[in-house]
């Protein structure tokens, strides 16, 4: 089992930045891939960004790629997600989540399934 505590969200304006972290525990050595999702009202489920808990490649998803930055420090076992110049549509309930699996090959975007996720962080980005 892998577990995930997420903490970083908040309200900012246009423009502005925020950085979400999320600890993992547990059997950490079991996770190959992790990754960030949103879900907000109205919309599909959107993959935001991707690692591999192995070797560390990021990917992003096209609607946030130049913007928003993820790390991993396996030292503390902390996810990291970056997000700058944010922008009112990236207003949504973000998730940290872990895979069994390595990274899929679908484009970002379509990652929103895996193993495991925490409870979700709240950004809101306001005009």
């Amino acid at each position: 089992q892998v577990q995930l505590v997420a903490s970083g969200g908040g309200s900012v304006q246009a423009g502005g930045s925020l950085r979400l972290s999320c600890v993992v525990s547990g059997d950490t050595s079991s996770r190959k891939c992790m990754g960030w999702f949103r879900q907000s009202p109205g919309k599909e489920r959107e993959g935001v960004a991707t690692i591999s808990a192995v070797v560390g490649e990021p990917f992003y998803g096209d609607s946030v790629k130049g913007r928003f930055t993820i790390s991993q420090d396996k030292a503390t076992n902390t996810l990291y997600l970056q997000m700058n110049s944010l922008q009112p549509e990236d207003t949504a309930m973000y998730f940290c989540a872990a895979k069994l699996l390595p990274c899929s090959v679908l484009p970002v975007s379509k990652v929103t399934t895996y193993d495991f996720r925490d409870q979700g962080t709240q950004v809101t980005v306001s005009s």
